[in-house]
C-alpha cells in the first residue's frame, strides 16, 4: 500500500515584501521635490523659488483652502457631499469678523467664526441627513444664501461703525505671531549668500519656524489630529463606515444619523476657521467676496489627495506654492515651472509605460489587459506631446504673459487633477441617500 504525500516546496520560502512606513515615503517624495526645485534654483537663477518669503506665503495662502479641504474631507468620508465649502467658509469670514470686533478679542472671533462654520454645516446636514435633499443642490443653496446673509448681517452691525460698511469690517485685532528663538537671524545670513543646498534649506527652515500666526500653527496641526482621529480611533472608523457602507454600519449598531450629522459639523467649523483665517490672518477686515473660490478649491485639493489628509496636504501645498510665486511678482520663477511641469510629464509617460504599473496581471483576461495596455499607450503619448510643448514653450519664451501667471494655481491644480484621476477612489456610498432600515 502507498501512501500519499503532499509535495513540499522546494527552495527557500519567498521573503516577505518590505514596505515602507508611510512616513518615511512622504519624507522622501518631499526631499525629492524639494531637491527639483533647489536645482531648478540653480539653473534659472531664480531665488524665490526657495526663499523664505516663499515659503511662508505659501503657508499663508495654503492654509484657508488646507482648512477648506480638510473640512471637505470630514462630510466626504461620512458620505456627505459638501459643496456648500464655499458658503461655509463665507459664514466664518463674517463670524470671525463679527466676534473680534465687538469683544476685542481676536480668539473670540475664532470661536465665532467656527461657530458660524459649524451652523452651516447642520444646515447642510439637516437638508442631506434628514431631508434626503440631493447633496449638489443643498450645498449650491448653501453657496447662495451665505453671501445674502453677510451682507445683510454687515448692514445690521457694521454700517455706522468705524471704517465698516454693508461690505466690510472695521479693523480687525491680531493673532498672535510666534517664531523659534535665535532662528531668523542666523538662518537669514546664509539664505542670502545663495549658496547650493545650503542657503536653499536655510530658506525653507526660516519661513516654517518664524512670523507664524498662532492660527497658521492651529490649522497646520490639525491634520495629523484628523488623521489619528479618523484612522486611528474606534469614532473615525464609525464616521468612515458610514460613507462605504452605512447599512452595514447600522447593523453592527452605529448611529449613522448621529456620526454624519457630527462629521458635516465639523466639516463646517473646519471651513469655517478658513474662513476666520482670511479675514483676521490674511487680511485685517472682512471684505465681502473675500473666500474667492477657495472653497471649490480646497474641494479639488481633497480629491486630489484621494479623500486623504496627507494627500489634501500636498495639493494644498501645490497650489499655495505657485499662488505665492505669482503674488510675489516672481513672473520668471512662475516661467521656469514650465520646465519643472514638463519633465513631470516626461516621469508620468515612462511611469505609464512600464508595464507593472498598468494594473495588467496574469488573472486579468486578455482583452482587458489589451484595453489597458492601449490606454497607457495613450496617456504616455498625450503627456509626452503636451511635456514637449510646454518643453518648447520655455526654451522660446523668456517670461510669461500676465494672465496666465495670474491663472497658474488653477492651470496647476487642473493639471495634477487630470494625472491624479487615474488612481482616485472616492468613499463607496458618498452622496448616496441613506434611510435607516431600508437596507434590511
Amino acid at each position: 500500500m502507498t501512501t500519499l504525500t503532499e509535495a513540499q516546496p522546494t527552495g527557500d520560502k519567498p521573503k516577505p515584501v518590505e514596505r515602507r512606513h508611510p512616513a518615511i515615503r512622504i519624507l522622501i517624495i518631499l526631499g525629492g521635490i524639494f531637491a527639483g526645485l533647489v536645482v531648478l534654483r540653480v539653473l534659472t537663477g531664480e531665488e524665490a523659488i526657495t526663499s523664505s518669503g516663499t515659503v511662508s506665503t505659501t503657508l499663508a495662502l495654503g492654509v484657508p483652502i488646507g482648512m477648506a479641504a480638510l473640512g471637505g474631507l470630514w462630510s466626504e468620508r461620512a458620505g456627505v457631499v459638501n459643496i456648500g465649502l464655499e458658503g461655509m467658509m463665507i459664514f466664518g469670514t463674517w463670524g470671525g469678523a463679527y466676534g473680534a470686533y465687538f469683544s476685542g478679542n481676536a480668539w473670540a472671533g475664532l470661536a465665532m467664526g467656527v461657530a458660524m462654520g459649524v451652523i452651516g454645516g447642520l444646515l447642510h446636514a439637516l437638508a442631506t441627513v434628514t431631508f434626503g435633499v440631493d447633496h449638489i443642490v443643498s450645498g449650491v443653496a448653501l453657496n447662495i444664501l451665505a453671501p445674502g446673509v453677510a451682507r445683510y448681517l454687515s448692514t445690521m452691525f457694521f454700517v455706522g461703525e468705524q471704517g465698516g460698511g454693508a461690505t466690510q469690517s472695521p479693523p480687525l485685532p491680531d493673532f498672535p505671531t510666534l517664531s523659534v528663538p535665535g532662528v531668523d537671524g542666523p538662518l537669514g545670513d546664509l539664505e542670502e549668500h545663495h549658496w547650493f543646498l545650503i542657503s536653499d534649506l536655510a530658506g525653507l527652515v526660516r519661513g516654517l519656524t518664524t512670523n507664524l500666526s498662532a492660527l497658521t500653527i492651529i490649522a497646520l496641526a490639525l491634520i495629523p489630529l484628523t488623521y489619528y482621529l479618523l484612522w486611528r480611533t474606534a469614532f473615525g472608523l464609525r464616521v468612515r463606515s458610514c460613507g462605504e457602507n452605512p447599512y452595514a454600519a447600522e447593523s453592527l449598531g452605529v448611529r449613522v444619523y448621529t456620526m454624519k450629522y457630527v462629521a458635516v459639523a465639523i466639516s463646517g467649523g473646519l471651513a469655517g476657521l478658513g474662513g476666520v483665517f482670511l479675514a483676521m490672518v490674511g487680511s485685517s477686515q472682512y471684505q465681502e467676496n473675500q473666500t474667492g473660490g477657495r472653497g471649490f478649491i480646497g474641494l479639488a485639493a481633497m480629491i486630489f489627495g484621494n479623500w486623504r489628509p496627507g494627500g489634501l496636504a500636498a495639493g494644498t501645498g501645490l497650489f499655495g506654492y505657485t499662488d505665492s510665486l505669482q503674488q510675489r511678482g516672481a513672473t520668471g520663477a512662475v516661467h521656469a515651472l514650465l520646465l519643472v511641469i514638463a519633465v513631470a510629464l516626461f516621469g508620468y509617460a515612462m511611469w505609464r509605460l512600464v508595464p507593472g504599473r498598468r494594473g495588467i496581471t496574469a488573472q486579468v483576461d486578455l482583452e482587458t489587459s489589451a484595453d489597458r495596455r492601449r490606454r497607457g499607450y495613450y496617456q504616455a503619448a498625450a503627456a509626452v506631446v503636451v511635456g514637449g510643448l510646454l518643453l518648447t514653450w520655455y526654451l522660446a519664451t523668456d517670461a510669461l504673459p500676465k494672465e496666465i501667471v495670474t491663472y497658474t494655481p488653477h492651470l496647476t491644480t487642473l493639471l495634477v487633477l487630470s494625472l491624479a484621476s487615474q488612481r482616485l477612489r472616492m468613499p463607496a456610498a458618498n452622496g448616496l441617500r441613506y434611510r435607516r432600515g431600508e437596507g434590511h
